[in-house]
């Protein structure tokens, strides 16, 4: 609603302009320092100045005079050195934002866009997802709700690595370390991705005391890639198993899919042999004969600007033995992805399908791909205008490299429209790093704990949200011991899932974060349940209104009617915060600076907190006045409940 305005003001301001002085300029919009002094603000005389010859002051009196005004301006007027400044209609403007969409149904796509392809997760299939997986879903899942919420069309496709070194390494284990069998491997009991994990850690260790056994490994990756023999169908069996213990996890924290893409099916349907053989003919890529690369397939980079002064800008595409290098098989897959490659997969439901997308759609088939006879009538996948790889800052060269092979094939617009989400790893406070017992109390602090699932240290995500939500029992419980134990237990999860996705969501994707329990856990300062208490106090107000005999409906007449001389700047503050919450959504997702809004979350809640102690709305005598309080605490609560929607926040309205 903000935004429209703002577009008609400049739109106006822009023919008063050309009328005045004709000449074409577009004014842009800004805010003033102090509230006395407007609610937007134009420099355009201050821009015009220097070309007219005119002072400021002048040039802005010419436009003033006779500028149209729309709905709901009150006045513009000239202050400082030329700006001109514009004063809204308050209680208009809240009714507007009570009354009609927050967000626009159906914006105009980004440069004519229509489909958003999001990768995410994308967790290696052969053990337990830990915590720093936990940041990539989250963000990828805020990503897809604030695309979605902002009308684009999103498909969300997580990527299963079912042929890669990981998965070798636990069939290796599973197989030649501790002798299962395929049925043993079968129907080990859950949790079975718990199993995995052990395993993982206890082969790096074996290989280490013999590196021959290595070639057991190299033995089973090629297994893996033809789909052949007992180690592929372990792969297999693991694969799954553990993919099923993923989707579990993530159902935890209502992040969801539309597609499990699985790199075996890739292999299977000659996905990679045919983007091999366009490489081939584009001269992209050249056989080594000599050196360490040699008998390796390569791409060779050096001529690109983008890797300009790597010391070696040769990326293996095939190795020596044959098997497939990461990147190789995800040109293949991206080319896929912008509906590149001629060929497509089949599909199946995955079973037990019906699974959450996000909480900003209904529920929906979970499908995935595969190289059996797929169903016949299923969504159309992949073809998409854009595609944003959800991956962290560590693979940001293999990113650029899948890019350049789209250049080198001549597909630029892909590759333009290629983005890579990059964000920077998760570690453990030294504080929560001695709670879950992964350092002893006479430890020296200060130094965050990374995590190593080769070496077994890691916090399980499971085992994470375990102690979330085993301490928000405590806390809550110690607030409202009458509660019964499955009404603490579904606050409990509340609480968990909200104080997790905050917290992955609320620094910078640059920075290194180090998750700390007793932090994301509070109910004051930058936290998850900070904004649920939020919105508890805001629906107190309302159960405190009826109890009192008082109604806690906004009556829009009287709001419209009111003097917005009778309007507490703080209170028109709240408002005004919330009036430009598409913006802050649209900057987020368009920057992928997902952080902009938890900010924005968090100053939403700290003004209501600031207004909701200086004006009580039970004890005001004044109904016009308390239906203004009550008004701007419903924009309030429409604006927050909005975001937590989109940061994966669940509404309580008790905690």
């Amino acid at each position: 609603m903000l935004k429209r305005l703002k577009d008609e003001l400049s739109g106006h301001l822009a023919k008063r302009i050309h009328a005045v002085f004709g000449i074409e300029h577009q004014p842009i919009v800004s805010v003033p320092p102090r509230r006395e002094l407007g609610d937007l603000a134009f420099p355009a005389a201050l821009h015009l100045a220097r070309t007219l010859g005119k002072k400021p002051r002048e040039i802005a009196a010419a436009l003033a005079d006779g500028l149209t005004l729309p709905a709901p301006v009150r006045a513009v007027r000239i202050e400082g050195a030329g700006y001109l400044n514009v004063f809204l209609d308050r209680g208009p403007v809240v009714a507007a934002l009570l009354e009609s969409p927050l967000f626009a149904q159906h914006p105009t796509p980004v440069d004519g866009e229509e489909k958003v392809i999001v990768e995410h997760t994308n967790i290696n299939p052969n053990k337990a997802a830990h915590i720093g997986h936990l940041r990539n879903a989250v963000l990828g899942d805020v990503l897809v709700r604030a695309l979605r919420r902002l009308g684009r069309t999103v498909e969300v496709q997580n990527y299963i690595d079912d042929t890669g070194v990981q998965v070798a390494d636990v069939v290796v284990g599973l197989l030649d370390l501790h002798g299962f069998t395929l049925a043993r491997v079968a129907s080990a009991p859950d949790p079975f991705d718990n199993l995995c994990w052990d395993v993982y850690s206890e082969v790096g260790r074996w290989y280490e005391e013999d590196p021959a056994r290595q070639a057991l490994r190299r033995e089973t990756l090629h297994a893996l890639e033809h789909g052949e023999g007992l180690r592929a169908e372990i792969g297999r069996v693991v694969a799954r198993r553990i993919v099923g213990c993923h989707l579990a996890t993530m159902a935890r924290l209502d992040v969801g899919y539309d597609l499990l893409t699985h790199e075996s099916d890739i292999l299977g349907l000659d996905f990679f042999t045919h983007a091999f053989t366009r490489l081939q003919e584009a001269g992209a890529i050249r056989l080594e004969t000599t050196g360490k690369n040699a008998g390796c397939w390569v791409m060779p980079l050096a001529a690109n600007e983008a890797f300009a002064g790597l010391e070696d800008a040769d990326k293996v595409i095939v190795r020596s033995d044959g098997t497939i290098t990461y990147v190789g098989k995800d040109i293949a897959y991206q080319l896929w992805k912008f509906g590149l490659l001629g060929r497509d997969f089949a599909y199946r439901p995955w079973p037990g399908a019906e699974a959450e997308s996000g909480g900003e759609q209904p529920a929906r088939t979970l499908w995935q791909t595969t190289t059996l006879e797929g169903v016949a009538e299923h969504p159309p996948f992949g073809a998409g205008d854009r595609v944003i790889n959800v991956i962290d800052a560590r693979q940001s060269y293999l990113q650029r490299i899948v890019r350049a092979g789209l250049e080198v094939l001549g597909h630029h617009q892909a590759a333009a429209r290629s983005v890579h989400f990059a964000y920077e790893f998760v570690s453990l406070s030294t504080n929560t790093a001695r709670q879950l017992g992964f350092l002893a109390h006479g430890d020296a602090g200060g130094k965050a704990l990374e995590m190593s699932g080769r070496k077994g240290i890691g916090v399980k995500a499971n085992d994470l949200l375990d102690q979330l939500e085993a301490r928000s029992r405590e806390q809550i419980r110690a607030r409202s011991s009458e509660l019964d134990d499955a009404e603490l237990a579904a606050r409990a999860r509340a609480v968990a899932r909200g104080a997790l996705r905050f917290f992955m969501v609320k620094a910078t994707t640059t920075r290194v974060i180090a998750f700390d329990l007793d932090e994301a856990l509070a109910f004051e300062g930058e936290t998850g349940p900070y904004l649920q208490y939020s919105l508890v106090r805001e629906h107190n107000v309302r159960a405190r209104l009826r109890a009192a005999g008082l109604t806690d409906r906004v009556d829009p007449e009287a709001l419209r009617a009111l003097d917005s001389k009778r309007w507490a700047d703080d209170l028109w503050d709240l408002a005004l915060l919330t009036a430009q919450l598409p913006e802050t959504v649209t900057r987020a997702a368009e920057s992928l600076e997902l952080s902009l809004i938890a900010r924005a979350a968090l100053d939403l809640a700290a003004k209501f907190h600031q207004v909701y102690h200086r004006h009580r709305i039970l004890d005001e005598a004044d109904p016009e006045l308390r239906n203004a309080r009550l008004a701007g605490f419903a924009v309030f609560l429409r604006g927050l409940e909005s975001l937590a929607a989109l940061l994966g926040v669940p509404v309580l309205e008790q905690m």
